[in-house]
């Protein structure tokens, strides 16, 4: 028996009907915030990806060649496709740009739990907004769209304008590999990285920001640094809608990559991988052939998103099975007819048993049965019975669907 490929997942009606509860759910408060829903291809030139991230990801990801000889990657993520898209469709549109997307994405790595090699990512990005109010808007957004889906999570904001200046007199590697250290808080390796490249003065200055937790405190660290004012006044923001987060200055998330704001998401029943969202604001659009243009935005594990909010409560339509005898077939998808085009959720029988054996099924899957038999042909009526009353009632097709409803 063939078996689905390893960290792949089948999903079965009852836990289909889950995921697209929450989707829709995030999707209107997307909406609610002037976003608007795109998608890019599965599969897009391996070169988009290795620009924005490096060779190195190359590993990570299911890479192919077509019949022209082409390389070629399945999406490992939204971000770099949602750029080029931009570059490509959209940028003459008038900014800021506001989108979001809910996309499959394929990452070659080791299954575990909330971590798998297909999985989906809700995301969204602001394109061509170099403000304050930016940032803020798209860390209300995140904040909006997990508290709709149920999750229980906490907030992190973070900004890289005063590590940016703590590491300016650095060369690029030596600031990279400061920051690779940094963000595994891995402070041993750091004080000796320093130590080796002549900058021990910086130790305690990186090690106090991580401590910060305000303005006043980064302030205090590291002085008065360049972006402070649009820091305080993004802040400013959060704080006057009384956003739940907390101030975390030593978010990394790649100085390369993030410009400025940063922030991550953590659930609180996921154990050790609970990071369940992270973004920032970044600069992407020259690297495929743009114009350099401000953005930020965000990823949200949807996979888990769906283990940490749980068992979802979705409202089920009810629906209606069709019963008849031989003679009342044709008339069984007559009424079937009438009762789908308003709106009611209807199956008719379709194997050859009994009207005892069709109740009994229908027992299990349905909430009213109608049913067709010889008498029902010919006087023009039918049978409605309410499943779990046990009630039934003769009346006439056209009565069906107010009679269900």
């Amino acid at each position: 028996m063939l078996q689905k490929p390893r960290g792949t997942r089948d999903f079965l009606p009852e836990e289909m009907e889950q995921r697209r509860e929450i989707e829709m759910r995030m999707r209107r408060v997307a909406t609610l915030f002037g976003y608007h829903e795109i998608m890019t291809p599965t599969f897009e030139n391996q070169e988009l990806y290795t620009i924005k991230s490096g060779e190195g990801i190359i590993g990570e990801m299911y890479t192919f060649e077509d019949k022209g000889g082409r390389k070629l990657a399945l999406r490992p993520e939204g971000t770099a496709a949602v750029l080029r898209m931009y570059v490509n469709e959209a940028k003459v549109l008038p900014k800021p740009i506001r989108w979001c997307y809910l996309l499959d994405c394929y990452r070659y790595e080791r299954p575990q739990k909330g971590r798998y090699r297909q999985f989906w990512q809700f995301g969204a990005e602001l394109i061509g907004a170099d403000t304050a109010a930016a940032d803020a808007e798209i860390i209300l957004l995140a904040d909006g769209l997990l508290r709709a889906a149920g999750v229980n999570f906490s907030l992190q904001v973070g900004h890289l304008a005063p590590m940016k200046h703590i590491l300016s007199s650095l060369e690029e590697d030596d600031k990279k590999r400061a920051m690779a250290l940094l963000d595994k808080r891995n402070f041993e390796d750091l004080e000796e990285y320093l130590n080796n490249t002549g900058n021990s003065e910086l130790y305690d200055t990186l090690v106090g920001l991580t401590e910060c937790r305000s303005i006043d405190d980064a302030k205090r660290v590291c002085g008065d640094f360049p972006g402070m004012e649009r820091m305080e006044e993004m802040l400013g923001i959060l704080d006057s809608q009384e956003l739940d987060y907390s101030l975390n200055l030593g978010i990394v998330r790649g100085l390369d990559y993030y410009t400025g704001m940063v922030f991550e998401g953590f659930a609180e029943n996921l154990g050790a991988e609970n990071q369940i969202i992270g973004g920032g604001s970044y600069r992407l659009a020259h690297l495929f052939g743009g114009e350099d243009t401000p953005s930020c935005g965000f990823g949200i594990g949807f996979d888990r998103v769906m283990v940490s909010a749980g068992s979802v409560e979705t409202k089920r339509a009810p629906l209606v099975a069709i019963l008849y005898t031989q003679e009342g077939q044709k008339r069984a998808f007559e009424v079937a007819s009438i009762l789908r085009n308003e709106g009611v959720l209807t199956e008719v029988n379709l194997l050859e048993r009994g009207i005892g054996a069709q109740m009994k099924h229908a027992a299990k899957t349905a909430q009213y049965a109608v049913v067709i038999g010889k008498k029902e042909v010919e006087s023009g009526m039918i049978t409605l019975k309410n499943l779990a009353t046990g009630d039934q009632k003769e009346c006439v097709p056209g009565d069906l669907p107010d009679e269900v409803k």
